[in-house]
């Protein structure tokens, strides 16, 4: 936890004492205890061991080319749920769901795009501003997560964020792949797993990638050689609200 940067509670409430729930949060990172039933709990989700800091050398970010992105696949949500272990029932206005597709319409030429949306991974994330715990935080190398630990399930990162990218678990959960908790706020974690193993791609990349489409591609913004680095340099990008100056960590082509 040392090796990642957050946004802290600045009360003076929070400042003089450990709450219940925060401190159920530590002893369950120490010592792995179930906080509720089927629910455990075994460190900060998404933290690299001790001996492998995170590195602000990196700003780890996503590229859409929404001109590849068919309006018919779903290759890259269903890709997500697997990987990362939630669900989300069509229809449903309370399940989790940390990637989705959107079609955008031009209502003056009728054009049509079709892209995904999930956290954006904000370089100034306001859910991280708004946070009352410190629940939500962003590492140095660019990833925007949540510590389920001292997330209280507030919900005001999920007001406070402008591409509606958060979902509050509503459910019990059972046969977890991955720590999550009911109560808590979840979003895209941009694999976070995957990026500290060192597989340098994320489900969604990786499976749009295996349906031929290759709209979105994983990469070091900071690295001038990476590719994500060339195709911005040579096709520009936009990003998604960006009068709102937030520095977003995914951009997009075509829009």
């Amino acid at each position: 936890m040392s090796d990642e940067k957050r946004t802290q509670p600045h009360s003076e409430e929070a400042a003089a004492g450990v709450s219940r729930r925060q401190f159920l949060g530590m002893a369950a990172g120490a010592a792995g205890i179930s906080v509720a039933p089927g629910v455990f709990l075994y460190g900060v989700a998404g933290a690299k061991p001790a001996d492998q800091p995170v590195t602000d050398a990196v700003r780890w970010g996503l590229l859409v080319d929404t001109n590849q992105c068919q309006e018919d696949c779903d290759a890259c949500v269903t890709a997500c749920e697997e990987e990362n272990g939630w669900s989300f029932e069509e229809g449903s206005t309370t399940d989790p769901q940390w990637i989705r597709k959107l079609n955008v319409k031009d209502p003056g030429t009728g054009f049509t795009v079709s892209m995904p949306m999930m956290c954006q991974h904000c370089e100034h994330p306001p859910c991280v501003d708004v946070c009352p715990t410190g629940a939500s935080f962003r590492r140095v190398d660019g990833i925007v997560l949540v510590d389920k630990h001292i997330c209280i399930g507030c919900r005001y990162c999920m007001m406070a964020c402008p591409y509606k990218a958060r979902s509050l678990v509503h459910r019990d959960l059972h046969d977890q792949k991955y720590p999550r908790g009911k109560g808590t706020v979840e979003s895209c974690t941009m694999c976070v797993r995957k990026v500290d193993r060192g597989d340098g791609t994320t489900a969604c990349a990786e499976a749009c990638d295996r349906d031929g489409h290759k709209a979105i591609l994983f990469g070091d913004l900071k690295d001038p050689d990476s590719e994500i680095s060339q195709r911005l340099r040579r096709y520009g990008g936009t990003q998604i609200r960006a009068d709102l100056r937030l520095n977003t960590g995914v951009r997009y082509q075509g829009i």
